[in-house]
């Protein structure tokens, strides 16, 4: 009977290497100072900035708008995190070259899997983080600071600043996979992070980002706002997939 007997099939998970390369990064970029670093020195500018202007409106009473006074946070916060989340990212595949091949592909783990699992888990792990301690902000201006803010006027100007750094963080994981160096992936990153910062700040008012004081208190173009995301998107899938293309070609 034993014999005869049907053979068990065994079901094979295709998306199992991914996901384990996934779940390794997320606990290795948590765990990494530059993460840490990042999220410490962002609350602390927040809560300092906030208590600075509670502190004036209760001395002096002066009424203070907080649709400017979130926009000029969230704009110096992102500018500040910039360089935190190019160091977090432009070394991911970059700094584990020496052991790769051995440690990671050599295990049946495809290149696409690879890139993928590491370009996810810190798309993951930056946007969770980044609009976690936006969204708490928020709150708070709304109980601290003078009520000028529009709910999905907040909402569309975090997911504007979202969508900015989602080029960022795919532009970090793709040059980690072209260079083989993390300080020159870094440098090259923040030469065209601020290079192309500059450029757009010198162009007419229409190919700049919207103004966030004003989609903070509910005032937006929606299809402004929506091309905004769409090319950050279409920008952010486009780098992708030359760093994933380059990164299935070369040597290890």
């Amino acid at each position: 009977m034993d014999a005869l007997s049907t053979p068990k099939v065994v079901k094979i998970n295709r998306w199992l290497p991914y996901w384990a390369v996934f779940q390794a990064d997320v606990r290795q970029t948590v765990r990494s100072w530059v993460y840490r670093t990042w999220v410490l020195v962002t609350v602390l500018a927040v809560v300092g900035y906030l208590l600075y202007h509670v502190g004036i409106y209760q001395g002096a009473g002066i009424v203070q708008q907080a649709s400017k006074l979130i926009s000029d946070l969230l704009r110096w916060t992102m500018l500040g995190s910039i360089t935190l989340i190019i160091a977090l990212t432009a070394g991911c595949i970059s700094s584990e070259r020496g052991t790769m091949a051995d440690s990671v592909l050599s295990r049946g783990i495809s290149r696409y899997q690879y890139f993928m699992g590491k370009w996810h888990a810190r798309l993951a792990t930056v946007m969770i983080t980044f609009l976690t301690m936006g969204a708490v902000t928020l709150a708070a201006s709304y109980v601290l600071l003078h009520e000028d803010l529009s709910f999905i006027g907040s909402l569309v100007a975090l997911a504007t600043v979202a969508a900015l750094l989602l080029v960022v963080v795919s532009g970090g994981v793709t040059i980690s996979a072209l260079v083989n160096s993390t300080a020159l992936g870094v440098a090259i990153m923040l030469l065209g992070v601020y290079g192309s910062w500059i450029a757009i700040s010198l162009l007419p008012s229409y190919f700049q980002t919207p103004n966030l004081t004003y989609i903070l208190r509910g005032y937006y173009d929606l299809h402004l706002v929506g091309r905004l995301m769409g090319w950050s998107a279409l920008a952010s899938c486009a780098m992708a997939i030359v760093g994933l293309v380059y990164f299935a070609r070369r040597d290890v």
